[in-house]
């Protein structure tokens, strides 16, 4: 066809890339169709470089096949939860004069207000501390050491504070290669004037006395004579259920509590001792979320050391900084700022009273559900803002940065296509679109709590340094 042809009828134009540029046939009155269009990497030359390298060079197929291998791990690992332990007991590594934190690591100085306000609580909870005072004293004299909680195969939420005498979910490999692996959580408080939001009133430590003392040994004897659990079936059926498994888990709480009753019926002597843990679990909406997260643990746990793999196995956050690993070099931080959250806030809150984000909760997200998973949860809007439509927009788009979909995690609203699973760094630098993440909001000062919930992301410094990181290694590995 002739130039003059073509130009002879009706000009559509799809434009991609600076939108100045369309306004010439838009005032010309032809429809114009915008693209949304930016270059990879940022549009740094180098980081480009870097991608295509990693992408289409020769070392691209065997990247590929090393994300196959790794996600197949995690697709095949099965979590149940085995036990109820004390942490000093039962986390490897932990120790009396050891506390751990949510995110990568982070010094008392550098600690955000509800960190400290978490080890504050600790201290306190502990015994350490006869008030509020002597406990920041005591934390800033270095009388306990602080180590984040991946370093010990274990996640918490928010301030993410595991103490030695906390109980805790213990979850184990049932299934797939590493049969065995074992992770760990904390259980849950509830939601408002909590420890992991950074609370540490008289009431705070009360509940967690009520947990250690009650809460946990009662549920520890039902789990022993019930047997383990199978989380990610559990999971499976909860995302069917409105669950995402992040900030919605009102079903996955009630398949657990179906689950536990009555075995610690069974278990119990004390009928009202009993009715309270009963009571506590019943009334608690996120009770399952401290194990969806060590179930993800352990999920991603399995993909760990595959050597040339690009697979994102942390997504982890401290209030100060943001953290990410890759599956091809477990235990090594990339990081860059915590970035605030955007979203719904309680009456009488505002964007000002908010912490940057915090959490290690965001392995949900890592390990292909949470807010990879919004779609199945369409009521998660209600608490973190948006409409039923960006749920399933969102899942959508995660698709586009991951190795696959996990068959077992599947979602109705979506044909029961599995949930994109595996985030692969290259495509997210590729296509510049990082994880979305719904999480919680607390207060930037010690001592207050939960203010509200939203979306975010990690920041773009983390992806960009885990890039060059990882060109390096598999130049290395190559070599």
């Amino acid at each position: 066809m002739s130039a003059t042809s073509l130009l002879g009828g009706p000009i559509e134009v799809v434009h991609a890339g600076i939108d100045a540029v369309a306004e010439a046939p838009r005032a010309a009155g032809a429809p114009v169709t915008v693209v949304d269009f930016r270059p990879p990497a940022g549009g740094d030359t180098r980081r480009m470089a870097l991608l295509s390298e990693l992408l289409s060079g020769p070392a691209a197929r065997e990247i590929d096949a090393a994300n196959a291998r790794a996600l197949a791990r995690l697709l095949a690992s099965r979590p149940h939860l085995v036990a109820i332990g004390v942490a000093r007991d039962v986390v490897p590594g932990m120790a009396d004069d050891l506390f751990l934190h949510a995110g990568p690591p982070v010094t008392w100085e550098r600690m955000c207000g509800p960190m400290r306000g978490a080890v504050i609580g600790g201290l306190l909870y502990e015994g350490r501390a006869k008030d509020a005072d002597e406990a920041e004293r005591l934390a800033a004299s270095g009388v306990v050491r602080f180590d984040p909680c991946h370093h010990h195969d274990a996640v918490g939420p928010m301030a993410g504070l595991v103490t030695p005498s906390m109980p805790v979910f213990v979850i184990e490999d049932r299934g797939g290669e590493r049969p065995g692996t074992r992770t760990f959580c904390t259980l849950n408080e509830g939601l408002g004037k909590v420890l992991r939001y950074g609370a540490f009133s008289e009431e705070v430590v009360a509940r967690l006395v009520f947990m250690r003392d009650e809460l946990g040994p009662v549920l520890a004897e039902a789990l022993a004579l019930r047997g383990p659990i199978d989380l990610k079936h559990l999971m499976a059926q909860a995302l069917q259920m409105g669950d995402e498994g992040h900030n919605r888990n009102r079903a996955g709480t009630s398949l657990l509590f179906r689950e536990l009753a009555p075995a610690v019926v069974r278990a119990t002597a004390d009928r009202e001792r009993a009715a309270r843990v009963l009571d506590f679990v019943n009334g608690n909406d996120h009770f399952f979320l401290n194990l969806s997260m060590p179930m993800g643990k352990c999920l991603l746990k399995a993909a760990e050391g595959e050597p040339l793999s690009s697979l994102v196995s942390v997504m982890a956050r401290n209030g100060t900084d943001f953290g990410i690993q890759l599956a091809s070099m477990p235990g090594r931080w990339f990081t860059g700022p915590a970035l605030n959250v955007r979203g719904l806030y309680f009456p009488g809150r505002t964007e000002a009273d908010a912490n940057p984000d915090i959490g290690d909760s965001a392995i949900t997200e890592t390990a292909g559900f949470g807010g990879f998973a919004m779609a199945a949860a369409p009521a998660i809007v209600q608490f973190v803002g948006g409409s039923a439509e960006d749920a399933l927009a969102a899942t959508r788009a995660m698709r586009r940065i991951t190795l696959g979909p996990n068959p077992g995690f599947a979602i109705p609203s979506l044909g029961f296509s599995g949930s994109p699973t595996g985030i692969d760094l290259r495509l997210a630098l590729e296509r510049n679109l990082l994880p979305q993440i719904n999480t919680g909001i607390a207060h930037r000062e010690p001592g207050v709590g939960q203010v509200g919930a939203g979306l975010v992301t990690p920041p773009w410094e983390a992806f960009h340094a885990a890039l060059e990181a990882f060109a390096e290694h598999v130049r290395a590995s190559r070599a």
